[in-house]
């Protein structure tokens, strides 16, 4: 995956929307294709598809008006039609109405217990024919608030920071609840979190007042006064659960739920090795407490190396919509107001370093 970066400092969601489809839209156009090939590859009838989005639009338009314009407007300066982006925006909604994938993504956060700031590290796992670029984007909101963010083009958000010292990891989930209703896309939870919230407390109630059709985790972790607090928010559309890190400080998620309500409901499959990528991690996290993002990288995957269970790679004897590779290995710096990242696994991350956006 090759990363591009745009910087804008509009707080006008319609002309940051038009800034991204102008510097972008040759990547706008490819994703937003190769989501919709997707979709068809899935079986999902491209009636369906369209559904779905505009139920999703719908909602989003209702929730956070300014994110449906801004979806638009990426569009519009794209060239293309509004609601191929609004589908990217809205894959994981689209993506409730096809079995669940074999593989995704894995996040472990340390907030120190004797003070200091966070110590996080998050794989991105996904199809590497769906994503062959991703996003690096600044913004300023309307309020003044900054926000660094990864994510795919047209999609709202993924993983990032704001300047009010929260930040946020993102991973997928699957609960029998999840429909075809077209709820709220939860990557614009994920990025309203960005653009609004100073505490967890506030995330947790953002992603509380949006009706999902979809479940997904956000691994929320703010830093002020020398302190830091984490929680993991698992949404789907039976409810929100939070999900607190244990006596040592450290914060997993995988692929499952892990509050025990919700964990009732979880569709995840076992091909997606989400228990085992958990079960690495709380293994080596003691490893990874108290080191920089290379050498937590390098603890990251243990003394499995490139081999360990978080270094996904795909299998080249399946056909593309079946081959999962880890993409992204990022990690979240908020007293520096920073997104480090490095496109590939977490033993490149070590090997390589990561950069600083």
């Amino acid at each position: 995956m090759k990363l591009h970066t745009l910087r804008t400092t509009t707080s006008d969601p319609r002309e940051r929307g038009r800034e991204i489809g102008a510097h972008h839209g040759d990547r706008v156009r490819d994703v937003s294709a190769r989501y919709l090939a997707h979709f068809t590859l899935l079986g999902i009838p491209e009636p369906t598809v369209r559904d779905i989005v505009a139920r999703s639009h719908d909602a989003l338009r209702a929730w956070c008006p300014a994110l449906a314009e801004e979806s638009d407007a990426v569009a519009e300066a794209a060239g293309v039609e509004t609601w191929h982006v609004a589908a990217v925006g809205a894959r994981t909604e689209v993506l409730a109405a096809a079995p669940p994938g074999k593989g995704e993504c894995t996040t472990a956060v340390h907030t120190p217990p004797a003070g200091g700031p966070p110590e996080t590290i998050q794989t991105w796992d996904w199809h590497d024919t769906l994503t062959p670029d991703g996003l690096l984007l600044s913004l300023v909101t309307g309020s003044g608030r900054r926000v660094k963010l990864f994510t795919e083009f047209g999609a709202a958000a993924k993983i990032g920071v704001n300047d009010a010292g929260l930040g946020l990891h993102f991973n997928i989930l699957r609960h029998r609840s999840d429909d075809t209703t077209g709820g709220v896309p939860v990557h614009a939870v994920a990025r309203r979190v960005l653009e609004e919230a100073t505490t967890v407390t506030e995330a947790h109630d953002i992603a509380a007042s949006a009706r999902l059709s979809a479940s997904t985790v956000l691994t929320v972790v703010s830093h002020r006064d020398g302190r830091s607090e984490a929680a993991s928010l698992e949404m789907s559309p039976a409810g929100t659960a939070v999900v607190r890190p244990g006596a040592d400080g450290w914060l997993l998620h995988t692929n499952h739920f892990l509050d025990p309500a919700l964990a009732d409901g979880d569709a995840s499959i076992p091909e997606s090795v989400s228990a085992e990528r958990y079960d690495h991690a709380r293994a080596v996290r003691a490893a990874m407490t108290g080191r920089p993002a290379p050498e937590r990288a390098a603890a990251f995957c243990g003394g499995d190396g490139a081999d360990a269970v978080v270094c996904v790679r795909a299998d080249g004897s399946r056909p593309g919509h079946e081959q999962w590779s880890t993409l992204l290995t990022a990690s979240l710096d908020l007293p520096g107001f920073a997104l480090q990242h490095r496109a590939g696994t977490p033993d490149t991350a070590a090997r390589e370093g990561l950069d600083q956006f």
